[in-house]
């Protein structure tokens, strides 16, 4: 076939160094994918100043010049496909759940999307990312089909980067000098922009999550509380205690029907006698840093990520104590805080009826519960890990039986729906969850016979539903809304147990009316059984004042 007959995209094809490669996409990235940051960037400045002028093009040559110079030490002549390739991609999905749900790419986050299982990441994939996927990432890739990189000898190839590299650092540093004044208060003041400015804030929170994963991995964890033991109080007590935690996913307190929501959307918890706590905070805004920071010793007052998750658990605490330990889970994993203890997970095996080919409603944790109990001698605590509210398919958290507020939003791809349909199958949702925590309650009161039981629910992080056109979670924690920090928490409490433990539940109701934290969880669980420990805090335990 001759040239001329060839379409014209097949015969455009040109010649370029790879450092003019660089430069071009260096300037891609820069221009478009990093309107969120611009945004920011722009607000409060008038561009008919010559100063605001000069500070903006001093930005954009800062971020220019870092993905130059990241490229240039990066790129090859073998490499420069793929790896530009690979970039294009992570960008134009980065860029896509930036935009439609105001996160940012922050350690936290990238850790987080990381351990998300292949479900939850399939939920999240929606048709509005194809145009995203065809500008941020199919643009550069039909460019890159049709460049050839200039081939030159070694040593001037050698000198040509060294001199780019040089000249790359040195846009960077003077840029920098020019702006600082006014940049570096701007980073100061708003700490969240650094996680705008796209890939370079991808891969920054990469390489810091591989990095810091891969030191714990070679480390073993820190003991906690190896000098736990069981209190005085056992040497009377006639009866083992069975204590439930319940760990939830995704509910926030402002749509939590026993705390003032317009709603009833704990119908079944409001006709028990539980103690509703109506003004607690999360660790975090999503689940890898709040499971192992609630169960920590460290907690959120003393917030060290690399301490937290290279320190024993709560449950390795009980464990020291001679505690039952078995966490079952519905989601993606303890995240660390159950590792070397009894691990349990859902299975459509075993709950037919709850359960399809993909996932397993939460009442299918309840399955198998009275096998690990009859029988067995001493104290239990059993933790079950629910998908509860997880996001964005709320619509598919609940059986049908619970689509009580209509219309719903019954698609993964929120921007399909009106904020009404969100909230609707949202609140569904957390009606299901109601009737979970209602179904534990009848479990353990199937065991009340012999054991003193007792359940601790509290949900894991919140959740936006559009309040400043914010969705999902995982805002960093400084600047995110109550929405994603506060939680529900509710305890129950068997008759024999507060009687037999010594709780005024009088005075714990109106506990509940005052601030609580997850910090609380780690010594509020020590004292319900009273292990004693030298890391136990009673200042933090929600029941010591109210012990008769």
């Amino acid at each position: 076939m001759q040239l001329s007959t060839l379409p014209l995209w097949q015969r455009l094809r040109f010649s370029a160094s790879a450092e003019h490669l660089a430069l071009g996409f260096s300037l891609f990235l820069a221009l478009a994918s990093n309107r969120l940051f611009w945004q920011s960037a722009l607000a409060g400045h008038d561009l008919a100043q010559w100063h605001d002028v000069l500070l903006v093009a001093g930005q954009f040559a800062f971020i220019t010049a870092a993905h130059f110079l990241l490229l240039l030490l990066l790129l090859t002549r073998w490499s420069y496909r793929p790896l530009l390739g690979l970039l294009s991609i992570a960008t134009a999905f980065a860029v896509y759940f930036m935009e439609k749900y105001g996160v940012y790419l922050d350690p936290g986050m990238v850790r987080n999307a990381l351990h998300t299982d292949f479900l939850e990441a399939r939920e999240l994939f929606a048709w509005d990312m194809v145009p995203y996927l065809l500008f941020y990432a199919g643009l550069p890739m039909l460019v890159l089909s049709r460049v050839t990189l200039a081939r030159t000898l070694l040593l001037r190839s050698v000198l040509r980067r060294a001199g780019h590299i040089l000249l790359a650092m040195f846009i960077l540093f003077a840029a920098l000098a020019f702006i600082f004044k006014d940049f570096s208060a701007l980073m100061r003041t708003h700490k969240e922009m650094r996680y705008q400015i796209t890939p370079l804030n991808l891969l920054y929170s990469l390489a810091a999550v591989i990095g810091n994963d891969a030191h714990a991995a070679t480390r073993e964890r820190i003991p906690v509380g190896t000098d736990a033991h069981l209190g005085e109080s056992w040497q009377q007590r006639k009866r083992p205690t069975l204590l439930v935690i319940v760990v939830g996913e995704t509910a926030r307190a402002a749509n939590w029907g026993l705390s003032g929501y317009t709603r009833q959307t704990t119908p079944q918890l409001a006709e028990l006698d539980v103690l509703n706590f109506s003004n607690v905070s999360s660790c975090g805004t999503n689940t890898e840093v709040s499971v192992p920071c609630m169960f920590s010793a460290v907690g959120r007052r003393d917030y060290d990520e690399a301490r937290i998750r290279g320190s024993e658990s709560l449950l390795h605490v009980l464990d020291h104590a001679r505690v039952s330990v078995t966490w079952k889970d519905n989601q993606s994993g303890c995240k660390g805080v159950c590792d070397s203890l009894t691990q349990l997970r859902t299975a459509a095996s075993r709950s037919p009826t709850l359960c399809n080919d993909d996932r397993c409603l939460d009442e299918a944790l309840l399955d198998g519960l009275d096998d690990l109990v009859t029988g067995r001698q001493g104290n239990q605590v059993l933790v079950l890990h629910t998908l509860g509210n997880h996001g964005p398919a709320y619509y598919q958290r609940y059986p049908d039986k619970f689509r009580q507020f209509t219309p719903t939003c019954d698609t993964a791809d929120l921007g399909k729906c009106s904020n009404e349909q969100i909230v609707n199958a949202y609140d569904n949702a957390l009606l299901y969850t109601d009737h979970l925590l209602a179904r534990t309650i009848e479990f353990l009161q199937r065991h009340a016979a012999t054991h003193d039981t007792a359940m601790v629910y509290v949900s894991d992080h919140g959740e936006s539903l559009g309040e400043s056109n914010l969705f999902l979670h995982g805002m960093p924690y400084a600047i995110a809304p109550d929405a994603q920090k506060k939680v529900p928490m509710v305890m129950w409490l068997s008759p024999a147990y507060a009687a037999n433990a010594a709780v005024n539940t009088g005075c714990l109701k109106e506990r509940g009316k005052h601030p609580a934290f997850h910090d609380n969880l780690f010594h509020t669980v020590l004292g319900m059984l009273d292990v004693r420990t030298s890391v136990y805090d009673p200042t933090l335990d929600l029941l010591h004042g109210c012990r008769i």
